[in-house]
This record gives structure tokens, C-alpha cells and sequence, in this order.
């Protein structure tokens, strides 16, 4: 039991989490979210790239299975998953999101539509000329190598990357507490940018900025903020606002095409997601503009048609568009990377300054390479020359001797003890020779071939030719200004093979707001009894039979930007924009009112216009007996639902009138006011108070108990005749009364 005690730790648990956390964070910004400064990749796909240089899978050789590059990647050097490889080698391969892809992918890998790539049993790849730019004269020794996580292979902690690949291709990253989004660069112009900078190191950003104005995305379109260029260079951090590329061209029945040619780099890869924008736009009608969108786009390019109505501002409708769809985003640059296992945020000098630090490193070991190469060969062509002229000694020693180590020694350091010699002066000649180690070992497999004459020429060839190599490679190492003529005069060559013309344009552009533009026209919304509302245009309408036009209970001519005014019995109004009432063929049913109003259960009681009801007044009848007119300008609202009147407890809304203004201003109205006992009461609409709309109203007439009004209405005093229901009421016998009496019995019962 003690010594059980004996092994328990007591541990801090606020300290052990601040270790702990802190140990993986370090391992996520250095060991896997973050690229280096150096070769501008990440630790994955640095290792994808390595172990495809082992599998010898070179521009030139075939493309071998996905699979197995991820399984070799994965049981060497990478023991995170497969999944997270594959991820890594398929991004690696798609030209619209690198400048220079890394991989050379055969199969379905994606698409810019945002399709995932195939399976990776299906799929295969090699190195493409940019990947394999990067893992060049690795064999030199020109970076460190350490023991991969099992100590069982080597891995290099950094690839030979003689192109600025960080800044060409960029990064995107998301590590503990920070993240990385380098924007893509034109090759040409960041080489250019590198030998400006090895030219002067003294060169300013904005110097700079003359060979690299600005980022070059894969996917093209308009950086359209250059002004706000200079300060993220300067700083790191900034934000690059990116807008499509368009085209207007002309279209079918008169109509304009707006053709996005180049989208923003934001997308890449998901495409779709723009098409899906665009669509839900013109379905939802939030720009009136648009009559279709289509998606044209092939291998050749991207093409996404938007055609526009006829008599259509364009240039308004693009500015919506801009505001309200992917076609313009923004791009949040941050210049993070890793040096020396510190994450560091870069300005654009500061970047292109690590880089030359870098080719200086590798250049200066290549050169070292190359001349220790040269030296050791120059002296065993310097001892194969030497052995060629006495070849008849080295012949007799290595006749005479009963070993190769008893010839070499001899050779080496003249020992001629045990050899056998033709004459003592050929010994004493032995005596005095004084070959180095690799030389005797390149004269002891030295082919008899080699004794040609023209074999000899050529091996004084090669020697003249191996002292000017190592003055040369001495010349290099010994001058700064000769390893960067060489450093630059490689970055030529290299932007011959990878330069191209500059895809994304530049410019400063103001933002408009966009102008909604209403086409107002004639509609009519029809209605039927049981709720079912449709809107047509007036050419529709004016087609339609009376026949086919009676089975709607209420159809109203209004205009396109007007709105439905929906008045219920239980005392409140419904809105619906002209716009949101589906507009429909004549044969089709419509939607149902309650769905477009949310009226639940309310029971309608009148449909009208708010322009027609703006300009009238409104007589409201309760069963209660109350009544009021109300000024259709009071209910002038912005929002979707009101409380048209105030209602008494158990009270509701039997009637509402519409009266208009040339009603009014004629006079002789008079108010029916029908019960359920089949009492009537009639008498002048003078006698009605205009009210709030939020009053209850006045008393209309009086009711005996457990009767309550079913119907009233306004008529002309000089009308003989009022139908109520199938019933027809004679109103000459309904003489007037004051209003508020108690009603007199009426014919229609």
C-alpha cells in the first residue's frame, strides 16, 4: 500500500491544462495548419510531395494510384489518417485555386462547381513541373534531414523550393489562436519582384509593388479596391474586395444578357453556391429584373447567363447583384507563416527577403556540392592521366603482387615489399609512388579500354573542363554578386516555364447602391369562396369568359405595387403586397389566403385594395349592434397585421361597408341594419360619427335580448330594392328612424 502512495503523483490540474493546451497548440500552428516561409507548404504536403519523389513519380513517368501515395505518405511520414492526405493531394492538383499545381492528377478530382473528388482508389497522380521544381537537388544535400515519428525512415524538414512558391500559390490555414490566407501571386511577377529585390535590398514596398501590384487569383475576375493594396502589403493584414467578371451581351425577343465570365477567387470551388444565389433571387422576385439564369458554363470556361427583361437598367441591376450575391466578396488577407518554428505575420518585402535568404542557403550548398564533386573527380582523372603514362609499371606491379591490398599499398605509399619486379630499377620506380586512396581505387577497376588513345584524350579533356568547373564554383562561392547572378539567372528560366498573363484585373470602383426598379402595371386578383387567390394580368383577364369569371366571389383591378387589404370578423386587417400574390395562368388555382396572410381561422368579411380603401371610408357594423365610419387613412401601415376596430367581449364584425368619396359627396345614403329576428332599422348615414379606428363604435340600433345583428349595409335613399342573401327586400317599406331605436319587423322573414 505504500509504495502504491509512493507512485501517485500530485499534479496542479489548472497547470497540467495549460501545458497540455499549450503543447498542442504549438503542434497544430508548427507541425500542421501553418506553411513555411521557406517552400511555402505545409508539413502534409511537403510529405505528399517527398514521397511521390520517392515513388519516382516524376512529370514524365505515368500516374500511379492515389492509394498508394497516401498509403506511402501515411505509413512513413504522416500517420494522421488518410483522409486528411488525400484532402491534401487533391487541392494540390486544381488549377483554380494554384497558380502552379503541385500534382498532375489523373481521374476525378473535383470540380470548380464544388463536386468532391472520386475515391482515391479510383484516382491517380504524379509530380506535375511545378511540384517537381520544388524537390530539385534534393539528392545534394542542400536541406537538413531528421528521423520521421518512427525513426525507421528520413524525411527533410524543408523541400529545395527554388521558386517563391508562398507567394505564387498562396496558403490558407487554420491553426490554434490564428490563421493564415496568402492570396496567390502571377509567377512572372513575383520573380520579377525577387530579382528587383536582390537588385536593391534596400527597394521599398512600394517600389515593390511595381513588379507585384497586386494578387492574381486562378479563377480571374476585378480586384476593385487597388488603393487599399499598398497598406496590406505594408502590414500583412488587409482585405481584397474581388468582383466578377461580366459581359452584356444581346438576347433572345429583344432582352440583355448579363454573362459572368470570371468569378471571385472566394468561391472556387464552389461555384454552385453563385447559380444557387442567383436563382433563389429571381424565385424569391427580390430583383424584378431577372426573366432566367442558366448556367452555360464547360471545359472552355465559365459562362453564367443572366437575361434581363426587356427596358431594364443593367448597371442597377448589377450593382444589386454585387451587393447581395458572391459576384463581389471579399478576400481577408493575412500574411502568417512559420519561422523557425515561430509563427510570423510577413509584409510583402520582409516575404520576398526570407525567400533570397533561402536560395542564398541552397545555392551556396549546391555550389559547396558541385565543387567538393569536382575536386574528388578532378583527382582521380589527375591520377588516371598519371597512370596512363606509366601503365607499363602499374601493369608489372599489379602482375608482381599477390593481393589488390599488397597493389594498392604499393601504389598508395610505395611499398614494394613481397612484389615481384621484372628489374630493380622498375622496383625503385615503384618505391616512389604516391597515388591517393581514391586514386589507386579508380586504377584498379580502370578497364583496359581506358588505354585507347582517344580514351586518354578525353580523360585531358575532362580535366581541362573539371578546372574550369571548380574556378568557377569557386568564383561563385567566394562573390555574393555571382551566386545571385546565378540564383537570378535560374529564376529566368523558371519564369519561362511557368509565367502567364495576368489574370485578375485591377481598379478602383465605387459601390452604388442598388435603385429597386417597379414596373408598375394592371393586375386582378381573383378570388374564390373558398379562399383560393391567384393574380393575372390585365390581357388575361380581358380573354376570361363571364362564365369562367363567376365562380370568383371578389375580383379586384389594382395596380402592381399595391397591396391587399384583408378585413376579418373578429376585428383585424391583413396586408399582402401585390408582388407576393402568385401571379398565375388563368386555369390555375392559386394559393389559399390564409397561407399568404397567416389568417388561421379568422372568417373574412371584405377584400379591397388599399388604394381603393385609402381613398374612402369604411362603415363597420357589429352583431352587438355598434357601428362607426372609419377613414380609410388610418389604416395606412407598413406592417403584415392590425387590430382594425376595438370589439366588445364576444362581440364581432358582421358588416364593412366601403363608401367612396363621390358616395359621400352625393349624399341621400341611407344605413339597413337587419337582425336574426327579422327586424330592420333603417336610417341616415349622417347620423354615424367618423371614429378612431380603435373606438368601439356607436349604437346602431337596439336589440332585444338574445337577438344580435346579421347584416347591414349603406344604400341609396331613392333605391327600392336591397337583396339579402336569395332574398329581395322592398326598402320603400322601410321607413326611416333614428338611429339607435329599436327595429321594425321587415318582409323578408
Amino acid at each position: 500500500m505504500k509504495k502504491l502512495e509512493e507512485q501517485i503523483i500530485q499534479m496542479d490540474y489548472s497547470e497540467e491544462m495549460k501545458t497540455s493546451f499549450r503543447d498542442y497548440a504549438i503542434s497544430v500552428i508548427i507541425a500542421r495548419a501553418l506553411p513555411d516561409i521557406r517552400d511555402g507548404l505545409k508539413p502534409v504536403q511537403r510529405r505528399i510531395l517527398y514521397s511521390m519523389s520517392e515513388l519516382g513519380l516524376d512529370p514524365d513517368k505515368p500516374h500511379r494510384k492515389s492509394a498508394r501515395i497516401v498509403g506511402d505518405t501515411m505509413g512513413k511520414y504522416h500517420p494522421h489518417g488518410d483522409s486528411s492526405i488525400y484532402d491534401a493531394l487533391v487541392n494540390m492538383t486544381k488549377d483554380f485555386s494554384l497558380m502552379i499545381p503541385l500534382v498532375d492528377g489523373h481521374g476525378n478530382f473535383g470540380s470548380i462547381d464544388g463536386d468532391p473528388a472520386a475515391a482515391m482508389r479510383y484516382t491517380e497522380a504524379r509530380l506535375s513541373p511545378g511540384g517537381k521544381t520544388l524537390l530539385e537537388h534534393l539528392e545534394k544535400g542542400l536541406v537538413e534531414f531528421v528521423p520521421n515519428f518512427d525513426d525507421s525512415e528520413k524525411e527533410p524538414t524543408v523541400l529545395p523550393a527554388m521558386i517563391p512558391n508562398l507567394l505564387i500559390n498562396g496558403s490558407t490555414g487554420i491553426a490554434v489562436g490564428m490563421a493564415t490566407n496568402i492570396p496567390p501571386h502571377n509567377p512572372g511577377e513575383v520573380i520579377d519582384g525577387v530579382i528587383a529585390y536582390m537588385d536593391n535590398p534596400d527597394i521599398s514596398i512600394k517600389q515593390l509593388m511595381k513588379y507585384i501590384p497586386a494578387p492574381d487569383f486562378p479563377t480571374g475576375g476585378i480586384i476593385i479596391n487597388k488603393d487599399d493594396l499598398l497598406p496590406l502589403y505594408e502590414s500583412g493584414e488587409g482585405k481584397i474586395r474581388i468582383r466578377s467578371k461580366v459581359e452584356i451581351e444581346n438576347g433572345d425577343n429583344g432582352r440583355k444578357n448579363i454573362v459572368i465570365t470570371e468569378i471571385p477567387y472566394t468561391i472556387a470551388g464552389n461555384k454552385t453556391k453563385l447559380v444557387e444565389s442567383l436563382a433563389s433571387l429571381m424565385k424569391d422576385k427580390v430583383f424584378d429584373e431577372i426573366y432566367d439564369i442558366r448556367d452555360e458554363s464547360s471545359k472552355e470556361g465559365i459562362r453564367i447567363v443572366i437575361e434581363v427583361k426587356k427596358d431594364r437598367d443593367i448597371e442597377n441591376l448589377l450593382n444589386g447583384l454585387y451587393k447581395k450575391t458572391p459576384m463581389e466578396d471579399t478576400y481577408s488577407a493575412n500574411l502568417l507563416a512559420v519561422k523557425e518554428k515561430q509563427p510570423i505575420v510577413f509584409n510583402l518585402k520582409s516575404m520576398l527577403g526570407e525567400f533570397v535568404n533561402f536560395q542564398v542557403e541552397l545555392y551556396t550548398k549546391e555550389y559547396e556540392y558541385l565543387l567538393d564533386k569536382a575536386i574528388k573527380r578532378q583527382e582521380i582523372v589527375d591520377g588516371l592521366i598519371k597512370a596512363t603514362d606509366i601503365i607499363d609499371l602499374i601493369i608489372e606491379i599489379l602482375r608482381g603482387s599477390s593481393s589488390i591490398k599488397q597493389a594498392k599499398g604499393c601504389l598508395v605509399e610505395g611499398i614494394t615489399e613481397g612484389i615481384k619486379f621484372k628489374t630493380a630499377k622498375s622496383e625503385k620506380e615503384a618505391s616512389k609512388l604516391r597515388f591517393t586512396e581514391r586514386q589507386a581505387d579508380a586504377i584498379l577497376s580502370m578497364q583496359l579500354s581506358k588505354l585507347i588513345g582517344l580514351e586518354i584524350l578525353k580523360l585531358h579533356e575532362e580535366s581541362e573542363s573539371l578546372i574550369n568547373s571548380i574556378n568557377e564554383y569557386k568564383k561563385v562561392l567566394g562573390d555574393t554578386k555571382e551566386l545571385y547572378k546565378v540564383i537570378k539567372g535560374r529564376l529566368r528560366e523558371y519564369k519561362k516555364l511557368f509565367n502567364r498573363p495576368r489574370k485578375t484585373l485591377l481598379e478602383n470602383a465605387t459601390t452604388t447602391d442598388y435603385v429597386e426598379e417597379v414596373k408598375i402595371e394592371d393586375i386582378y386578383v381573383l378570388i374564390d369562396r373558398f379562399g383560393y387567390t391567384k393574380s393575372i394580368d390585365a390581357t388575361s383577364y380581358s380573354r376570361a369568359s363571364e362564365e369562367n369569371l363567376k365562380e370568383f366571389i371578389t375580383i379586384l383591378q389594382m395596380k402592381s405595387n399595391d397591396r391587399l387589404c384583408v378585413f376579418t370578423a373578429e376585428g383585424n386587417m391583413y396586408q399582402v403586397k401585390a408582388e407576393n400574390i402568385p401571379r398565375c395562368r388563368f386555369k390555375e388555382k392559386g394559393v389559399l389566403i390564409h397561407n399568404l396572410c397567416k389568417l388561421d381561422k379568422e372568417n373574412v368579411i371584405l377584400y379591397t385594395s388599399f388604394e381603393q380603401l385609402f381613398e374612402s371610408q369604411l362603415l363597420f357594423a357589429t352583431k352587438a349592434g355598434f357601428v362607426k365610419l372609419v377613414s380609410g387613412a388610418e389604416f395606412e401601415t407598413n406592417r403584415g397585421q392590425i387590430s382594425a376596430t376595438k370589439l366588445e367581449e364576444n362581440d364581432e364584425v358582421v358588416s364593412i361597408r366601403l363608401i367612396s368619396a363621390s358616395e359621400k359627396l352625393a349624399g341621400n345614403l341611407r344605413v339597413i341594419m337587419l337582425t336574426d329576428k327579422g327586424l330592420s332599422l333603417s336610417y341616415p348615414l349622417d347620423e354615424v360619427s367618423e371614429l378612431k379606428k380603435t373606438s368601439r363604435g356607436v349604437k346602431g340600433i337596439t336589440l332585444d335580448k338574445n337577438d344580435q345583428v346579421c347584416f347591414t349595409t349603406v344604400i341609396d335613399q331613392n333605391a327600392e330594392n336591397l337583396q339579402y342573401n336569395d332574398k329581395i327586400i322592398n326598402t320603400n317599406k322601410l321607413r326611416l328612424r333614428k338611429r339607435g331605436d329599436k327595429g321594425q319587423k321587415t318582409p323578408y322573414c
